[in-house]
């Protein structure tokens, strides 16, 4: 389970702070306490509730041995989203989102595995005979996968759920997903719609400490789910162990021990 969300870390973090009034969309009412000086606040016990929410359906998904795959383009997510998911090992855009990421995962899987083909040029040999042109155009393709790529080469298959931070602006993110009917997690401020979200989180999604501190909290949800799968496998591998039948004594391992004695 998540750790106890306190209240005053989210005021801390600036979670509370939504954008300006005449930027609102008003289907985000039920999750605003009030407006001050121009700028709607966020219901901070709201958020809280959701935040508890989204972590016991992401631990669920996670202990599954789902994977979640995180998006976040904006500059003052990407890198907070990069660092949180490499610490949990989960897949991760926060460079242009590809069209067709979801919808069209086959074509995907073929660029990236066009990145593993040139690696193996390289290892053996067959690199070095290309031309010096030949060489350029094809490291500047490389390096151009690696940038929009290169954080998801491990997801071989769709994730089982999404976590998207501002889908305002990562909307073909969304919608993809929303076809593919994949579970979508969100940090969702005023200005957006949040009847497109499965699992909304009202929040700031401009700051990056109030970023920061709502992925605390969700990737902890998640180490939890990852370790429970480990511990129920660990089990499951003891049992079988045990159900093994014990190894018989060969001959000669008798005889040795008759001889012993």
């Amino acid at each position: 389970m998540t750790e106890k969300i306190e209240i005053q870390e989210l005021i801390e973090a600036g979670v509370h702070f939504g954008h300006i009034t005449r930027k609102w969309d008003p289907n985000m009412a039920p999750y605003i306490y009030t407006e001050r000086t121009g700028i709607h606040i966020i219901d901070l016990y709201k958020t809280a509730a959701k935040i508890q929410e989204a972590a016991n359906a992401l631990h669920k998904i996670a202990a599954s041995g789902k994977r979640i795959l995180f998006v976040a383009t904006k500059k003052q997510a990407k890198d907070i989203v990069a660092e949180a998911a490499k610490s949990i090992n989960m897949p991760y855009i926060t460079e242009r989102w590809p069209g067709g990421m979801l919808t069209n995962f086959i074509t995907i899987r073929k660029a990236v595995k066009k990145m593993s083909l040139i690696d193996r040029m390289k290892l053996d040999g067959s690199f070095d005979a290309l031309s010096k042109r030949e060489k350029l155009q094809i490291n500047r393709q490389r390096e151009k996968l690696e940038k929009n790529l290169g954080s998801i080469t491990d997801m071989t298959r769709l994730p089982g759920a999404i976590f998207v931070v501002d889908i305002k602006r990562e909307h073909i993110a969304v919608a993809e997903a929303r076809k593919l009917n994949m579970p979508i997690f969100a940090m969702v401020d005023t200005n957006s719609d949040p009847r497109l979200v499965d699992f909304v989180i009202p929040a700031n999604d401009d700051a990056s400490k109030s970023i920061s501190k709502v992925l605390g909290y969700v990737t902890e949800a998640i180490v939890n789910g990852l370790g429970e799968r480990k511990s129920t496998k660990d089990k499951t591998s003891d049992k079988e162990d045990d159900a093994k039948p014990a190894k018989k004594v060969s001959k000669a391992d008798a005889a040795e021990v008759k001889e012993e004695k």
